[in-house]
């Protein structure tokens, strides 16, 4: 595991202090008090909250090994148990009994102690494996039988989520950050988030991130929904970046482009491509009455995780012959299946089997 220097170390508390300052005013309502961060070298806890130092402390393999939105998840729960510390006195009980998890309940936190993540309900297990299953027919070289199998997955996804939107709401949902963190979101990422959140029954929004290797922001793509749709919203992402990229280099190589130079206006056609493709589509299904209705508990979870969304506007690429030869092609993107693990590392992943 790489190491962190005095002034990354430095840099990393400052950020994780700036953080606590932020969730302070958007969930706590700036009823906490700034406390003293600590990186400490523990492998079998997280992060605590200790009262009478006033200091929350993260475990430092952790915060250099898992994503900065498990760590951010990690400083909301030790906030909580801050906020029962300082504001809840009155309160006698074990330190994550039913007071403390009605509040991480309340601001979108998980409460548990410890423990493995919770399981995928053996019903939504079965239908994630009926849409893995037809997903990997559309591996068919024939354009009409991946065509015909991607639908059928789409309209099982589709029908699954239409019968279980009342039921689902007992099992709760979750939260998983998809890609990289980048500096900078460009035009086919912001296009491929408004594709998962249209159309893959997800809610998306871009969330700031830290970097602490590099001492650096930068911003990832958040999906908040059901256990099995965040696996299938996980995987359509990585396959159509993926997808892109193979267009983009089978473009150059045939248009015979020395460099890069359009591969972002490229690439953001795409994307627009297969956006305006699953938009006909969605007729189509909606013809046959297959009309899905956002959950309305998924969306007080997503904004229990975010009650204060900023919307932000920005220019897109210029819309040149680049873009315009990328949409044609990502008008003819079939969903195909995903490379196993063990396999090539830049592609996307097979939805999982059962557990």
């Amino acid at each position: 595991m790489s190491q962190l220097t005095a002034d990354l170390e430095a840099a990393l508390l400052r950020e994780l202090v700036e953080n606590h300052r932020v969730l302070n005013g958007t969930l706590f309502r700036e009823t906490l008090t700034t406390p003293r961060m600590a990186l400490v070298e523990s492998t079998t806890r997280l992060g605590r909250w200790v009262p009478d130092a006033r200091t929350i402390e993260i475990a430092r393999p952790f915060v250099l090994g898992e994503p900065w939105g498990v760590v951010i998840e990690v400083l909301k729960h030790e906030m909580a148990h801050q906020y029962m510390s300082e504001r809840r006195p009155d309160v006698t009980e074990e330190s994550h009994g039913p007071v403390f998890r009605a509040l991480c309940d309340k601001l979108g936190i998980d409460g548990r102690a410890a423990g493995k993540p919770e399981t995928v309900a053996q019903d939504e297990d079965r239908i994630g494996e009926k849409i893995a299953r037809l997903l990997a027919l559309a591996e068919s070289p024939n354009v009409h039988e991946a065509e015909a199998a991607m639908l059928a997955a789409q309209r099982l996804l589709l029908r699954h989520n239409v019968d279980l939107s009342s039921a689902r709401a007992s099992r709760g949902h979750a939260f998983r950050h998809l890609g990289k963190p980048t500096g900078r979101v460009n035009e086919a990422e912001r296009v491929l988030s408004l594709i998962l959140a249209k159309h893959f029954f997800v809610e998306c929004i871009w969330v700031p991130v830290y970097r602490p290797l590099e001492g650096k922001r930068g911003s990832v793509l958040e999906v908040c929904g059901s256990r099995e749709n965040l696996e299938i919203a996980e995987y359509i992402h990585s396959y159509l970046l993926h997808t892109a990229e193979r267009l983009w280099s089978a473009h150059k190589e045939k248009k015979g482009l020395p460099g890069d130079a359009d591969r972002r206006r490229y690439l953001a056609g795409v994307m627009h491509g297969m956006y305006e493709k699953l938009g006909r589509e969605q007729v189509v299904q909606e013809e046959e009455g297959l009309v899905w209705v956002k959950d309305a508990d998924l969306h007080a979870y997503y904004r229990r995780r975010h009650p204060y969304v900023r919307h932000v506007r920005s220019s897109g690429e210029r819309r040149t012959r680049a873009y315009a030869d990328g949409r044609e092609a990502g008008r003819s993107i079939e969903i195909r299946r995903g490379i196993k693990d063990g396999g090539a590392s830049d592609g996307p992943r097979l939805l999982p089997a059962k557990r």
